[in-house]
C-alpha cells in the first residue's frame, strides 16, 4: 500500500480527493493545503508518493514545492495535476531539472480518482509521464523564453541585465540602483549567468558578462559551445549557428 501525501488548497475537493483515493493500494496518510506544510511533513517522515495541485495557498506553488522537497529526499514520486494555464507554471516546471519518478497532467483530464491512482504506483516505480497537452504548453514556454531570454529573470535582474548590456561597471550599476554594496550586484549577475546557461559555458566571469550583454542587446537566447560557436533556436525549435555579417568600416 501507497502512503500518500495529499496537498491541495481547495478544502472540498481535498475531502473528495481523500475519500477517492482511500483504498486497498492508496493509504492518504496526510492533507494539507500548502507546500510549506508538505515540505514539514515530509521532513517528519516522507511518504510514499505526493499528489500535488500546482495552484497551492503559500508561497511556493507545488512545483516550487516538489523541487525542495525533492532537495531532501531525491526523486520522491510526484503527480501534479493543475487546471491552470499560466506560463509561470511551465517555466517552473522547465526549470525545476525533474526527470523522472512524476507525472504531471491536467485536473480536468485526469483528476478521477481511477485515473489518478494508477499514476501514483506507476510514479513510485519509477516511471514517469506528462499529459500531451501540458508537454505542448511546455515547449511552447521554452520556445518564447528562447526568444524573449528577459522572460526568465525577475524584474531586478532585468534591470541589471540592460545595464550591462549599456557597459556599465558593477559600481555603477549600484549607484544607479540605489545599493551601497556592489556585491550585490555581483551576485545578481550570478543569478543571470545561470539562468541564461553561462555559467558553465564561459570560462571566467568577463566571458560570462560579455555574453550576457550580447544576449539582452540582441534580445535572444544564445548558447556557446566550447569552441566558442554561437548557436540560436529557430522556428523548428533546433539550435543552429548564429551568423551575422561583420562589415567592417
Amino acid at each position: 500500500m501507497l502512503n500518500l501525501l495529499l496537498v491541495e488548497d481547495n478544502e472540498k475537493l481535498r475531502a473528495a480527493l481523500k475519500a477517492g483515493l482511500e483504498g486497498d493500494a492508496v493509504h492518504v496518510a496526510h492533507d494539507c493545503e500548502s507546500g510549506e506544510e508538505a515540505l514539514a511533513h515530509c521532513l517528519a517522515g516522507p511518504p510514499d508518493v505526493i499528489l500535488m495541485d500546482v495552484q497551492l495557498a503559500g508561497e511556493m506553488n507545488g512545483i516550487q514545492a516538489a523541487v525542495a522537497i525533492r532537495r531532501e529526499f531525491p526523486r520522491l514520486p510526484v503527480v501534479f495535476y493543475s487546471i491552470q494555464d499560466d506560463d509561470s507554471y511551465y517555466r517552473d516546471f522547465q526549470r525545476s531539472g525533474i526527470l523522472s519518478h512524476y507525472a504531471y497532467v491536467r485536473k480536468s483530464n485526469y483528476l478521477l480518482p481511477q485515473m489518478i491512482a494508477p499514476l501514483l504506483k506507476d510514479a513510485a516505480a519509477g516511471r514517469s509521464f506528462i499529459d500531451p497537452e501540458i508537454e505542448s504548453r511546455v515547449q511552447e514556454v521554452r520556445h518564447k523564453d528562447a526568444q524573449s531570454p528577459m522572460a526568465l529573470l525577475e524584474p531586478n535582474e532585468q534591470a541589471v541585465a540592460r545595464m550591462l548590456a549599456q557597459g556599465m561597471t558593477n559600481e555603477q550599476i549600484a549607484a544607479r540602483l540605489g545599493f551601497r554594496d556592489k556585491r550585490t550586484i555581483s551576485r545578481t549577475n550570478g543569478q543571470i549567468y545561470a539562468t541564461w546557461g553561462l555559467a558553465d559555458s564561459a570560462t571566467d566571469e568577463k566571458v560570462a558578462r560579455t555574453r550576457a550583454a550580447i544576449i539582452a542587446r540582441k534580445g535572444q537566447l544564445i548558447a556557446w559551445d566550447a569552441d566558442g560557436v554561437a548557436r540560436v533556436m529557430n522556428e523548428k525549435r533546433e539550435w543552429v549557428e548564429l551568423y551575422e555579417e561583420i562589415v567592417p568600416s
